[in-house]
């Protein structure tokens, strides 16, 4: 199985990154440097995670003990809602670049089809109207830079991809989304696949610290990780990989990042891949939150475009 997936602008996304959603500051910089030692290449920020100066630190310790060199990493970063207007999308990357320490970010995402007002956090008085096109047209122009080296969405349906893709001059390169054995997201899959777009899963482990342990714990999971003498968790996480997904499991434990990253010289064979097609579909990361009167979403109908 490859280590890395080939984008549509040619360069290489890793197939396995560390999550840093919900890794606190004091924490973060520790789980990174356990990952990178222990071969991950690719990392997931966001400065909607509130951890990025933290990480900065830590490849700036990476790089400067010649661990790896920064030609080495893959670094995701994304949009914040609040920054969607055309005029302020320069300005949020530079934030991120400096914060991260970095000149440039592998891949850019617009973290989803939210938008609020600048400087406030989401809540209904705060949602704006999304103008993808001209958020889309300012990611754009940081890719001519060279400041954003690939570009792309979070958190989009299949209508909202098929929308951004009508309209770009530059192709999305990566729908980062949460993908998983409870949610294995056949219909995006196949989309991004004839499009010719990456997907990369988030949470893909089920996100068990928010929502619990539903994909370790699913009964056919388990009788499949027994069966190959492996844990549940790196039988999901190996499974994204067989549909030709990158993931991104969060841990700030040392033990866990090893064992997450321990996928790649081994295999799931199709007689037990078969299998994980019996396991009931529910979306665990329904985004209620931008749902409101006051939203331009009225129902999670609305947000996922029926794909709930």
């Amino acid at each position: 199985m490859a280590e890395s997936f080939v984008l549509n602008t040619g360069a290489r996304i890793p197939s396995i990154g560390l999550g840093t959603w919900q890794i606190e500051p004091d924490v973060v910089g520790n789980a990174v440097y356990a990952a990178v030692k222990a071969g991950y290449r690719h990392i997931d920020c966001a400065p909607a995670y509130r951890n990025e100066k933290e990480i900065g630190l830590a490849l700036k310790k990476l790089f400067d003990e010649g661990v790896v060199k920064r030609e080495d990493l893959f670094i995701t970063s994304k949009l914040w809602s609040g920054d969607h207007a055309p005029e302020d999308v320069p300005e949020a990357i530079g934030t991120t670049l400096k914060d991260l320490q970095l000149d440039f970010l592998d891949l850019f995402l617009i973290h989803g089809p939210i938008r609020i007002k600048k400087g406030t956090m989401p809540s209904p008085e705060n949602f704006l109207p999304p103008d993808i096109p001209a958020t889309w047209g300012a990611m754009e122009k940081l890719y001519d830079s060279g400041k954003a080296r690939a570009i792309g969405a979070s958190n989009f349906s299949c209508k909202k991809l098929e929308d951004l893709l009508a309209i770009a001059r530059v192709s999305p390169a990566v729908n980062q989304v949460e993908c998983h054995l409870i949610w294995q997201q056949d219909k995006l899959r196949k989309l991004c696949q004839s499009r010719g777009l990456h997907l990369s899963a988030y949470s893909p482990l089920g996100s068990p610290g928010t929502y619990g342990s539903s994909v370790l714990t699913n009964p056919i999971v388990i009788s499949v990780a027994e069966k190959l003498q492996k844990t549940p968790a790196q039988v999901a996480l190996r499974w994204d990989l067989q549909m030709g997904q990158s993931v991104l499991p969060k841990s700030s434990n040392e033990a866990r990042i090893m064992e997450n990253f321990d996928i790649f010289d081994w295999s799931i064979p199709e007689d037990l891949m078969a299998k994980f097609s019996e396991i009931k579909q529910a979306r665990l990361l329904r985004m209620e939150f931008a749902v409101h009167p006051l939203s331009v979403y009225k129902t999670l109908e609305d947000f996922w475009d029926g794909e709930i």
